[in-house]
């Protein structure tokens, strides 16, 4: 985990979009809000790079988008 006020903030957002993601699936039965909600407030812990960070956080969105989009 990166403690720059950078990585910290960083953390942050993703932690919160990821929490809202996960109410929202939680609330809607929807698993694929569920899991990628859960996923983008856990893995920020133990990826130190910034840029990884927001590569794996924009993977993760489109992955629940594209979910969504094809029924799921």
């Amino acid at each position: 985990m990166d403690t720059s006020a950078a990585g910290l903030f960083l953390s942050l957002v993703i932690g919160a979009v990821g929490a809202g993601l996960f109410i929202y699936g939680k609330r809607q039965a929807r698993w694929p809000q569920m899991v990628g909600g859960a996923l983008l407030c856990l893995y920020p812990y133990f990826v130190p790079n910034l840029w990884l960070m927001s590569g794996i956080a924009v993977g993760l969105v489109a992955a629940v988008w594209i979910a969504v989009r094809s029924g799921y």
